[in-house]
């Protein structure tokens, strides 16, 4: 590794360690989406832009974008780029290591007084985490520009308030984002790459560094489902009469559990998520039998087709379940993501740099959604590289070994040099 590398690491490090001290929220971190602790991270990437010398510009939604110029900046750009925000009581690197690997490469560039022959850009990226606004990709989808007008109407989960609100508060400019104004052009990007900490146990399980991400699963959700029945008294109610929304809801649950087996057996990767559970606080007690049971589905695969499939099912399921146990199903609205293929052709480059540096480094899809989907699937040819990391993510223990990031950081560096 090159005096600058290490250096640029060091700075990363320093990076981490800023970030965790301000945006801490006991037992983990929160940066919330348009909140004052994701608005802290991008001053501090700001300010670190400014330091190394880096042009900055701010899109209408706020994603942010710090450029080295290249020798022709009329080739399309390489872009390195992630979310900072975060889940509540998250983690400090899920997101802030793709925004930092990027910082990082810049440094070692500047440190070796190398310019490349396109500009370079790191971008920071709003709101990823839907779990404030109910929007898949929210900051890299208004940055092409195509984020639906009725997005900025949805509400953030802790404040009430509106997306329009929480952009207007910070200066931004939603009604350009509502008129679907692009910041970004496909044709003037030549790859988008993002470093994402792994959010699973793969890599660790395999005792590798680094995975090259083939697709990503897109989703459907209900984040607002209930299960309806009748509230009656737990004694007096025999079984033949009972319309208990619990037992209907556990028979929906059931019920998924072989749909997935069956797709298991057919070779398809899909996951089935029951979230949030729960019966009515101000309804429920002891001696009821449950009227009602409110619950979030969360269902993710690479393929269009599977996710079709289940579905179908689902509703084929609840059908049987309303006829035969007096139930009805609300679900809400649906929402979800579309799954992504990446490009074949980057990946390649960045195994061929992997196997120059002596990185072990496998093929592996992403069951969770990552920004770069959005990249991908408005026609930038685009890359994801996970880092090992050893406790998952959407929590207070995220253990990314620096090594391991400087293993990604060292890989990107060569695939953007050797272009």
């Amino acid at each position: 590794m090159t005096p600058a590398l290490r250096s640029a690491l060091a700075l990363a490090e320093r990076l981490f360690d800023e970030l965790r001290a301000h945006t801490t929220d006991a037992p983990g971190i929160t940066r919330a989406a348009y909140g004052e602790s994701e608005q802290f991270a991008h001053e501090l990437l700001k300010r670190t832009g400014r330091e190394l010398g880096l042009a900055q510009a701010i899109d209408a939604a706020g994603n942010l974008y710090l450029t080295m110029p290249g020798e022709d900046s009329e080739l399309p750009s390489w872009i390195i780029g992630s979310h900072i925000d975060s889940v509540p009581h998250g983690g400090n690197f899920d997101g802030a290591a793709g925004v930092l690997a990027g910082i990082a490469v810049a440094a070692a560039l500047k440190g070796e007084g190398r310019q490349l022959k396109r500009n370079l850009t790191i971008m920071v990226i709003r709101a990823e985490e839907s779990t404030w606004f109910p929007v898949s990709y929210l900051g890299s989808r208004a940055a092409f520009g195509i984020l639906p007008a009725e997005a900025l109407e949805t509400c953030r989960a802790d404040t009430g308030l509106t997306l329009r609100s929480h952009m207007e508060a910070l200066d931004f400019r939603p009604d350009a984002v509502a008129a679907g104004e692009a910041y970004l052009d496909p044709a003037r990007i030549h790859g988008f790459i993002e470093v994402h900490i792994e959010q699973g146990p793969v890599l660790e399980r395999e005792d590798v560094p680094v995975g090259l991400v083939t697709g990503i699963a897109g989703s459907f959700r209900y984040r607002e489902a209930r299960c309806l029945g009748a509230y009656g008294h737990s004694g007096a109610v025999p079984r033949a009469d009972r319309q208990d929304a619990v037992v209907a809801f556990a028979e929906l649950v059931a019920a998924l559990e072989q749909t997935w087996d069956g797709l298991e057996r057919d070779g398809e990767r899909a996951t089935i998520t029951f979230g949030e559970v729960g019966t009515d606080p101000t309804q429920h007690a002891f001696s009821k039998v449950p009227g009602e049971v409110g619950f979030c589905l969360d269902v993710r695969s690479e393929s269009a087709a599977c996710l079709e499939r289940i579905h179908a099912e689902l509703r084929q399921h609840a059908a049987i379940i309303e006829q035969r146990r007096g139930v009805r199903f609300d679900w809400g609205e649906r929402t979800g993501s579309s799954a992504a293929v990446l490009d074949p052709a980057l990946r390649q480059l960045l195994a061929a740099s992997a196997e120059r540096l002596g990185i072990r480094a496998i093929e592996m899809p992403s069951g969770a959604g990552h920004d770069t989907s959005v990249f991908a699937n408005q026609g930038v040819p685009a890359a994801l590289v996970f880092v090992r990391n050893q406790n998952g993510s959407h929590n207070p223990d995220e253990a990314m070994r620096i090594e391991d990031f400087a293993r990604a950081v060292e890989l990107i560096h060569r695939c953007v040099v050797a272009d």
